[in-house]
């Protein structure tokens, strides 16, 4: 433990004021020694009573005794936390900022702790104060960021951004304030106390109503709106309630794209060696019948247009449903409806991948809005992943079937399957099928789904993120890391059959070859330890295990994960020792990096660097710190480093998606100055291959990160990048390339890679012409890294 301790012996310089005066100082100087031993002691509580104590008679000692009485604070904070008394550590950082109101440190670490227990908003406040006091505290920045996209996703950006969303709605307000219209509320924006004549809302998703429309509209056409207007009667327009939108269409069409096959299906048997065993099927949190709490919604959401490898249509768009928002009794209607059945032609044959769903939003008589993917508009598509059965494959002919319902006021889309042409249903006759008038039809195709598309009833379900499932799909992944395993656990071995033989190469008399045979007949060979501390859902321990005799120590804590690799474990035929969850042997996750036994140490600990957002790991410096003194001689951190590179581009859509554009798309209203507070420089989740960009140069490494030898590792790096044709550079996105060791690395930025791709978004554009330089200043602190532009 280090810190620096205040100066026990620092001068009071006062008037002499009488024995009143000498008491407060021989007190203060009491309060700091025992506030010293306490710290000595570690009695973290007691020592910051004395510092509160100190501070409140002395305000002159302020700035000599602030950094230890920080110290003290955080340690005595960290107690309370895990102790649970979240009060009291909230008590303490009160008191702390009424000493020093202005210390950006502390409001840092108030942020941190209100974050982990989910009051984001309230952090990112802290957060923000902290970045306006020290601009250049780079723990904070990092922090805000990370907050302000929770707080303020991109598509909200992107939304304000579109021109033709916002336009539309404008028209169509327009249109119906002058057609007498006088009080209009728009729900999504705040709280409505008034009857009204008019409601205008866009509290649609991707799937149309998984932010609340239905519910909101039922409230607003019960508590806040005019009487809907009769129908086919003539009454003026201010005498009746409306609602903009008006009305919705939902489309759907069967597609084959891998990119969503490879989020959603574990597409082999076998990975790097290893056998993934029948008896446990994978999928992701979307999958309806999985029965895991972990189902938060039934769809996920793509951009089609931009997505990596494209998609195919294998069926002609369909439409799933229609919905009235100016009919009160359609809309409670809408929760109660039975499932119905819909069947979607197949005119192209390939691989049923997905169904994906859109929505045309008539506003109006006169106005629409389609989220299509051929449109080019702020929304993205559902996507209702298939998953679950024998045969993806389906040809020109087949059927497409689906169950759709409105349950929860969600539209799910389940049970999608492929009916084969040769059960002989006639499908030419849609509208039986989608009002279920023709039941002997619907048991006919029912009865062909469970012959010719029946989901494997044998094994355990597991649900996995749909990242972890594009992990297991990662071959390149899993046998980089089988070779470079390979490699060390061979050098360790041989090592150790080494250290066996007599030193001058007499004595016992045997070879190499002799002793090896001796130990594998007479003795066990002593096991080699591998830790495996990445993220998520990891197969990385039994691939270790097959590698020779090593004891693979996995840190996946959930239960139903522990249970699919133990499955796995067996398949593969492991002695039960093989692989265990160290977790388990530990009280506190907290010192997950520690030894096996007290007389061994790790041969090979397995981090996760970066985030599949693509961003560095908060805290892998420290992580790697401590597993370098965990090591056996000979022993290595996987990854040993990490090349950092990145290019100069320009790109529209990233300033689009980064923050509001001025006042044109917002029809002159000067949004962009409140809501961009929230813009943050780094945009995640990005795909290289798809983004709508113009590279301005060639990639060029950036920085360094060295786990295994930091001292090659440097804070701070310039570095010259020549650029290579004329535009605007609007952003640098950048990548990595993963070196587990000198002959085996990943490239995040590779077709097979689970890894997306970040970027840095410039303030302001800078125009350049082919043949500059410019310089990137880097800056690399903890997890986070800046890059700035110098000319």
């Amino acid at each position: 433990m280090s810190f620096r301790m205040p100066n026990s012996n620092a001068k009071f310089h006062c008037n002499h004021r009488g024995g009143q005066e000498a008491g407060r100082r021989e007190l203060v100087s009491r309060s700091l020694q025992s506030a010293q031993h306490c710290l000595e002691d570690q009695d973290f509580g007691t020592a910051y009573a004395h510092y509160l104590l100190v501070l409140n008679l002395a305000p002159e000692l302020k700035t000599s005794v602030k950094e230890t009485f920080q110290f003290t604070l955080f340690k005595w904070a960290e107690e309370l936390d895990s102790l649970a008394r979240i009060q009291d550590l909230f008590n303490c950082y009160e008191q702390a900022l009424e000493l020093y109101p202005n210390d950006e440190v502390i409001c840092n670490s108030m942020g941190e702790h209100l974050f982990r227990m989910g009051f984001r908003d309230e952090a990112a406040g802290y957060f923000r104060k902290a970045v306006k006091l020290n601009p250049d505290f780079a723990d904070a920045k990092e922090n805000f960021y990370r907050v302000a996209n929770w707080l303020v996703e991109r598509w909200h950006f992107i939304m304000l951004n579109d021109t033709k969303r916002n336009l539309t709605y404008l028209k169509a307000i327009e249109n119906a304030v002058r057609s007498g219209c006088k009080s209009v509320l728009d729900i999504g924006t705040g709280t409505g106390i008034l009857r009204v004549s008019l409601v205008v809302t866009e509290t649609v998703d991707a799937g149309l109503f998984g932010e609340g429309i239905v519910e909101s509209l039922i409230h607003a056409w019960e508590h806040l709106l005019l009487q809907p207007k009769p129908k086919n009667q003539d009454v003026s327009a201010g005498d009746y309630g409306r609602v903009i939108p008006a009305s919705a269409t939902i489309f759907g069409m069967a597609v084959e794209c891998r990119e969503i096959r490879r989020h959603h299906r574990v597409g082999m048997q076998e990975v790097a060696g290893v056998c993934l065993s029948n008896s446990v099927q994978f999928f992701s949190p979307t999958y309806a019948s999985a029965g895991s709490e972990e189902t938060v919604e039934p769809y996920t959401t793509e951009k089609l247009s931009h997505i990596p490898g494209g998609y195919r249509p294998l069926t002609e768009p369909c439409q799933v449903m229609t919905v009235d928002f100016n009919d009160l009794q359609e809309l409670k209607n809408l929760a109660a409806r039975k499932p119905w059945m819909l069947s979607l032609p197949v005119t192209e044959g390939g691989i049923l991948d997905a169904v994906v769903v859109w929505f045309v939003l008539q506003l109006d008589d006169e106005h629409a809005l389609s989220t299509s993917p051929s449109e080019e508009t702020c929304w993205e598509q559902a996507v209702y992943p298939v998953q679950g059965l024998l045969d993806y494959s389906v040809k020109t002919g087949d059927t497409v079937m689906m169950e759709v319902c409105c349950q929860d006021c969600y539209l799910k889309i389940q049970k999608i399957s492929s009916l084969t042409s040769e059960c002989g249903m006639d499908v030419s006759d849609r509208d039986d099928m989608l009002s279920l008038g023709n039941e002997a039809e619907l048991c006919q195709a029912l009865a062909g789904l469970q012959t010719t598309s029946k989901q494997d009833g044998n094994g355990q379900g597991c649900v996995l993120e749909s990242t972890e499932i594009a992990l297991l799909n990662n071959v390149p992944y899993h046998e980089c890391f089988k070779a470079a395993m390979g490699k060390v656990l061979l050098s360790l071995n041989r090592s150790k059959d080494l250290q066996s033989m007599d030193v001058d190469g007499h004595g016992s008399g045997m070879n190499l070859q002799e002793s090896q045979n001796k130990s594998c007949v007479d003795v066990a060979p002593d096991p080699l330890y591998i830790l495996d501390v990445s993220e998520g859902f990891s197969i990385l321990p039994i691939i270790a295990g097959k590698l020779g005799p090593v004891r693979a120590y996995s840190s996946i804590e959930k239960e139903q994960h522990q249970a699919a690799l133990n499955v796995i474990s067996e398949a593969n035929h492991f002695p039960k020792e093989t692989l265990e969850f160290w977790l388990s042997h530990l009280e506190d996750e907290s010192v997950v990096l520690q030894r096996p036994k007290s007389d061994k140490s790790w041969s090979i600990i397995i981090l996760d660097v970066i985030e599949t957002s693509g961003l560095i790991q908060q805290e892998v410096m420290e992580k790697a710190a401590i597993s370098r003194c965990l090591l056996h001689s000979g022993g290595k951190i996987f990854p040993q480093y990490v090349l950092v590179y990145g290019m100069l581009v320009e790109s529209e859509s990233l300033l689009l998606e980064s923050a509001v554009q001025g006042t044109e798309p917002t029809l002159g209203f000067n949004i962009a100055p409140f809501i961009n507070q929230f813009k943050v420089p780094v945009r995640v989740y990005l795909d290289l291959s798809t983004l709508p960009c113009l590279p301005l140069s060639k990639p060029a490494e950036l920085l360094r990160l060295d786990l295994m030898n930091p001292l090659l590792n440097s804070s701070s790096r310039e570095v010259k990048v020549q650029i290579c044709k004329s535009g605007q550079v609007t952003a640098i996105p950048f990548w990595y390339h993963i070196h587990l060791d000198e002959d085996h690395s990943l490239n995040t930025s590779d077709e097979s890679s689970h890894w997306k791709q970040a970027a840095v978004v410039l303030d302001k554009p800078i125009k350049v012409q082919a043949g500059d330089e410019l310089v990137l200043d880097i800056q690399h602190h903890k997890s986070n890294i800046s890059i700035t532009v110098k000319r």
